[in-house]
């Protein structure tokens, strides 16, 4: 009997294709039924890869460079690397010290995160090298973050040729800190420490009533904010999201200058 293949689609995070619904989405990737949907199912590999790509494209997500098909036929079996994904990081067995011989040992290793498929190569090797940090649990492991995996990856195979793909403004700052190593050496303690004296300066821009140091105080503090999120895990996009959600149901009124919100 031939295999079957389920195109399957989780609303604001991909889509993907699998002959294993239940382990594939709810057993590795920790979603449950209600949260997931199946777009079509067929025994034909070609069309179910085409398919694949072109939705993925219509949904506006990431498009993998390399059809299911491809990915199934060129799979890359691991030779002693036993690497853990979890939905934020991926981690390695080894210190950081000896990461990037084991990674060229492995070129062409490939693991699937909540952001997308990733094939090992000789940049990746490099990112991953540079970006990489100690696990707090256990020295002779180390980890790298996916979202910020897959941002660099994003970033490497789309030429931005229209304001869809085009990086934003967060995207800039996150590749400025990364090209000076601010989350290979900084830490959030720094960054806390860095945002109190930007605030500083803007409470002394607003006392001397300077709307340029004003603008440019903010700027700082939305750079630091940028990096102390992405230092703890997070994006800046998903703590502004968050913020939001929470503001946008809070009713109130405004007391002497300041909104406060009704108990």
């Amino acid at each position: 009997m031939d295999k079957e293949y389920i195109l399957y689609h989780i609303p604001g995070k991909k889509i993907g294709v699998t002959t294993d619904l239940y382990n594939r989405v709810t057993e590795q990737q920790g979603y449950e039924e209600g949260e997931y949907e199946v777009l079509e199912k067929s025994n034909d590999i070609d069309y179910i890869s085409l398919l694949e790509r072109k939705l993925q494209k219509k949904y506006g997500y990431k498009v993998d460079l390399k059809s299911y098909k491809e990915l199934i036929n060129n799979k890359f079996k691991l030779n002693n690397m036993k690497i853990n994904v979890t939905e934020q990081t991926t981690t390695f067995p080894c210190p950081v010290g000896k990461l990037k011989g084991q990674l060229m040992d492995n070129l062409e290793m490939r693991w699937t995160t909540e952001h997308g498929d990733v094939c090992l190569d000789k940049d990746l090797v490099k990112w991953i090298t540079a970006n990489a940090k100690t696990s707090m649990f256990n020295k002779d492991r180390c980890y790298v973050y996916n979202k910020a995996m897959a941002r660099y990856l994003s970033n490497k195979e789309l030429p931005f040729p229209n304001d869809l793909h085009a990086p934003t403004v967060f995207d800039l700052i996150r590749s400025w800190a990364e090209d000076r190593g601010i989350y290979d050496k900084g830490d959030q303690k720094t960054q806390y420490v860095k945002l109190m004296e930007e605030a500083g300066e803007v409470g002394r821009a607003i006392l001397k009533d300077d709307t340029l140091e004003i603008q440019d105080g903010i700027g700082d503090m939305v750079v630091v904010l940028t990096n102390l999120a992405e230092l703890s895990g997070l994006t800046i996009e998903e703590c502004i999201e968050s913020a939001y959600d929470t503001i946008a149901k809070r009713k109130g009124k405004m007391i002497n200058g300041t909104f406060v919100k009704n108990n």
